[in-house]
């Protein structure tokens, strides 16, 4: 019931917000086709704004699980013992006031409610009735879009969609010119729609004052749209204005209808002679958009408070063992590691893959902790890039149930695996702190591992080219005569053919022979020098073997992640839900007890 209230209180509130808009700031207006779209748009939103709202999340912190009874009566506040005897009370309370006579104030007012809304629909009726009544059994005459249907009754004309009902008799033709201009513009531009919406919106909002008020405010601007339009195709504009007030004598008209006598003539007429608005006030439009956002904030938007995903679940742990490898961390220190871990844990631990820059600190490094016996599930901790390692600490402790953790630890946090020694089981330890292993939470997983991409091969050093030798002065050969040899030039093609043969001679001679030996010399050194390429064609061939392998692996370990990812997902959910019902049973326990301790001290008081 309190939301319907709400409902209804909201959407009065909207229709309240636009009718003052109109009132305020777009009455005197003359954009009267706007202001009807703005009408319309105020029904719409004051209908569908109620029932939209906006999501808030606010993340708190998660209930702490309490770990028995006897803590929970220990720890609890008096605040909180208060709380659960005050519930006690109300519902005691509620069950004697049950007993009791009650008024239900939800069925009277929904019956109210109905018998209005039955009462206006019944009225609907009866006009529509009229309306049919009226138009039964006359002659229509169709007219381009238009049907005009002549009465005999003396009642004010009227359109009903593109029906155009009038008594001819009453008017002259200048009048009679008027008023058809008039209902066709109601006609042209779906008027009766409007009135329809109107009145169905006070059918169902009847008990709201503002919805009557608001009909009235269409329906008045529809006839300033028609009077508008219609005084724009008339020739004669005072015999309009006449047409008007001769229509006021009118007593009779249908009310589902676009009528052309309405009330408030006088404001019909200043609106006629009234000069068109500035187009800057149609800023007064976006007078309502600040309201409705202040409306979405305040009244729609639901918060909702949702507690932070806890990593950690409260264990008591005791830590067994606990060794840091750093980047200086010696080869015979790891064997020593994997010696102890061997030895005196039950557990193998091997190092792999152990890479150093030229300052001896590692930079690459593999380390695998394995169960011994018929468990072959293990753990692993692998980095590899150009920067020393992150100094990472090895642990080995027993948590709460007695299992025995080996964890990988990585600035006092832990980052990749931890091994139930006890269990066949690899767990993945999610941003575990290890201080004092005070928090553990952990997942099964299968030892998803990801690929090691391939080495390419190095190409061979390019060796030191020698220099060429130097480019000696070639001889510059003679210029041909441009014209063929005839009569007139001999004598120039045989200079041509003498500066030939000198230009030949200085071709062929010792320095230009010395420059060609010099040459081939310096090509056949090339030769030699040039870089042996087929070992390294072969190499680069066997990588990209590899490189299409490890795109198959990282495929497949794409798809283990996705899966892993999943798996961690659901648990983690189960994990919420069992702990928040042992949670809820430990809370109604404890308020169990407070209750037969209340009762328990009653009966001593008595």
């Amino acid at each position: 019931m309190e939301t319907i209230i709400l409902y209804f209180i909201k959407s009065g509130a909207l229709i309240v917000m636009f009718l003052s808009a109109y009132y305020l700031f777009l009455r005197k207006e003359t954009f009267f086709k706007s202001n009807r779209w703005f009408l319309l748009f105020g029904l719409v939103i004051s209908v569908l704004l109620p029932v939209v709202t906006f999501k808030k999340t606010i993340w708190v912190e998660p209930t702490p699980i309490v770990e028995n009874i006897q803590a929970y009566k220990q720890d609890s506040s008096p605040d909180l013992a208060d709380n659960l005897i005050n519930s006690t009370k109300e519902v005691i309370v509620t069950m004697e006031s049950e007993k009791s006579f009650q008024i239900d104030w939800f069925w009277i007012g929904l019956t109210i409610y109905a018998i209005g809304i039955l009462t206006l629909l019944i009225k609907f009726a009866l006009d529509y009735y009229a309306l049919k009544k009226v138009l039964k059994g006359k002659t229509i005459h169709s007219q381009e879009d238009y049907k005009f249907v002549n009465v005999k009754e003396n009642i004010a004309p009227f359109s009903y969609f593109n029906y155009i009902v009038y008594n001819p008799e009453l008017y002259n033709q200048v009048e009679l010119e008027n008023i058809l201009e008039h209902e066709k513009v109601h006609c042209s531009q779906n008027h009766t729609v409007d009135v329809l919406i109107a009145r169905l919106f006070c059918i169902a909002f009847w008990w709201n004052p503002f919805v009557w008020l608001y009909k009235k405010a269409i329906v008045q601007n529809l006839e300033f749209i028609a009077d508008s339009d219609a005084f724009k195709n008339t020739s004669d504009k005072k015999a309009y204005q006449f047409t008007l007030l001769k229509i006021t004598t009118h007593d009779s008209c249908v009310a589902i209808s676009n009528h052309f006598f309405q009330s408030l003539i006088k404001k019909r007429i200043v609106m006629l002679n009234k000069n068109q608005s500035n187009r800057w006030n149609s800023w007064k439009y976006a007078i309502i958009v600040p309201v409705l956002v202040i409306f979405m904030w305040q009244f729609q938007t639901k918060v909702v408070a949702q507690e932070k995903k806890s990593n950690a679940i409260s264990h008591s742990t005791s830590t067994t063992i606990r060794k840091e490898v750093t980047a200086n961390t010696s080869d015979t220190e790891l064997k020593q590691l994997e010696t102890l871990f061997k030895n005196e844990h039950n557990a193998t631990l091997k190092f792999s893959k152990i890479k150093r820059n030229k300052g001896g600190e590692m930079i690459s490094l593999k380390a695998v902790i394995e169960s011994k016996g018929t468990n072959e599930n293990k753990g692993t901790y692998q980095v590899s890039g150009t920067d020393p390692i992150k100094a990472f600490t090895i642990i080995k402790y027993n948590d709460s149930k007695g299992k025995e953790l080996i964890t990988f630890g990585e600035s006092n946090r832990t980052v990749d695996t931890q091994v139930d020694i006890n269990s066949n089981t690899n767990i993945a330890v999610e941003a575990v702190e290890v201080d004092d292993i005070a928090y553990a939470s952990y997942y099964t997983n299968n030892d998803i591992i990801p690929p090691s991409p391939p080495t390419p091969p190095m190409p061979p050093a390019v060796p030191n080219y020698p220099l060429p030798p130097a480019v000696p002065t070639f001889p510059t050969p003679p210029t041909p005569p441009t014209t063929p040899p005839a009569e007139n030039n001999k004598k120039a093609w045989k200079k041509f053919e003498e500066d030939m043969k000198k230009f030949e001679t200085k071709m062929n001679s010792a320095e230009m022979k010395k420059w060609e030996k010099e040459m081939e010399e310096y090509g056949k050194k090339m030769d030699a020098m040039n870089p042996d390429t087929e070992v390294f064609d072969k190499e680069m061939k066997v990588f990209d073997e590899e490189m299409k392998a490890f795109e198959t692996e990282m495929k497949q370990f794409d798809k283990e992640m996705q899966e892993f990812n999943r798996q961690i997902q659901k648990e983690i959910r189960i994990g919420m839900l069992e702990a928040r019902k042992e949670a809820q049973k430990e809370r109604e326990a404890a308020r169990k007890i407070r209750l037969e301790e209340r009762d328990k001290a009653k009966k001593e008081n008595n």
